[in-house]
């Protein structure tokens, strides 16, 4: 039985840390981007959602390129869109 005391007590005290982890990343605004390259080649950038964002390199190349234009519509369609921490 001390075993599964020690084994519940360590549960515990990793859920806490945990806890306080996600609270520090939600007291930064946003929690840190993270990059991986998947099985197939493409490149997944994980913490903007519940799923990362996953695109070939030429898709990225061509998304980034276009990224004044992005800005430009995000600026002029403010009203329109929502904003998510």
């Amino acid at each position: 039985m001390a075993n599964e005391m020690t084994l519940e007590q360590q549960v515990a005290e990793l859920q806490a840390e945990n806890a306080r982890l996600q609270g520090k990343l939600k007291a930064q605004g946003q929690s840190k981007l993270a990059l991986k390259i998947g099985e197939k080649g493409g490149l997944s950038v994980y913490g903007l959602g519940r799923f990362p964002v996953t695109l070939y390199a030429s898709q990225w190349r061509r998304l980034l390129s276009e990224g004044p234009t992005i800005e430009g519509f995000l600026t002029d369609h403010a009203g329109e869109l929502s904003e998510k921490a």
